[in-house]
């Protein structure tokens, strides 16, 4: 990526302001602030992985605690003193992502896991991809470049029918669907207004941004295994919730569509006509 504008132009009536910029590589600078949010539940073992990869420009980094019962908060403390702890209230990983969503307060916000499968250190390339046009950076473990060490043969044919789907039905062009190492504009999130509290809440975000007509950017990423403890993913169970809310997007669209072509026209309009 090319250098970054370090200063603002300025106008005849103005003079340049200097504005406080995060270097965040050897050629690339940033005004926005970026929240990383990461949703764990037990997850005290798998931290310091998680944290020893995170950017020091980071501007904050908010914890959502699903009822841990382990030492997750004061692992996350001492890690990272500067952390931002929210209990979650309700359950399962949509409800952790959109409470975490709601502490934020950077204008760039950045999804990650907690079991140490994600590379803090790609989050370079999401940012950058944001900061030159993108309003939703998706990473993809199979774009040119990514790659999984956790994906059995079941999970991997079941993404890709699943995608494939969303592919024809949405007009996306995503070669990954059901990863949650994403990031975004936080304005973003008045556009595809979550709604859902399992796993399948990376499936709807990719829906809704297509839906909203927001500009996509894929970002080759690797995930790697999970180094302590077992995932709550179940293959088909949530197989089957991601194509729920596939079917149910595709049903809101189509109903969108027939009342946007039976209602009625304007009393105004019809008398221009008339």
């Amino acid at each position: 990526m090319s250098s970054s504008v370090l200063r603002p132009a300025a106008t005849d009536d103005e003079p340049a302001r200097v504005t406080a910029y995060r270097p965040i590589s050897s050629h690339l600078a940033i005004a926005p602030p970026v929240s990383v949010v990461i949703p764990a539940m037990n997850e005290a073992e798998n931290l310091p992985y998680v944290f020893k990869t995170l950017p020091a420009w980071i501007h904050e980094v908010v914890l959502v605690d699903g009822n841990s019962t382990d030492a997750t908060v004061e692992v996350a403390r001492d890690l990272w003193p500067g952390v931002k702890v929210v209990r979650q209230r309700g359950k399962g990983k949509g409800d952790a992502l959109i409470t975490g969503f709601t502490a934020c307060t950077g204008d760039i916000i950045v999804m990650v896991d907690a079991d140490g499968s994600a590379d803090g250190n790609e989050i370079v390339s999401y940012v950058s991809a944001l900061v030159s046009g993108a309003d939703f950076a998706k990473g993809s473990r199979f774009a040119n470049g990514g790659g999984t060490d956790d994906m059995t043969f079941v999970r991997k044919l079941g993404n890709r029918t699943l995608c494939t789907v969303v592919n024809r039905k949405f007009g996306a062009r995503y070669t990954d669907l059901c990863y949650g190492y994403n990031a975004f504009w936080r304005h973003c999130l008045d556009k595809i207004d979550l709604d859902c509290t399992g796993f399948e809440v990376e499936t709807l975000m990719n829906i809704r941004v297509v839906k909203a007509g927001l500009k996509v950017q894929e970002i080759p990423s690797h995930e790697y295994l999970r180094i302590h403890g077992t995932s709550n993913l179940s293959a088909v169970r949530d197989g089957l919730r991601v194509l729920r809310v596939i079917l149910r997007e595709r049903s809101n669209r189509r109903a969108l569509r027939r009342r946007t072509h039976t209602s009625p026209m304007p009393d105004a309009v019809r008398g221009e006509r008339s």
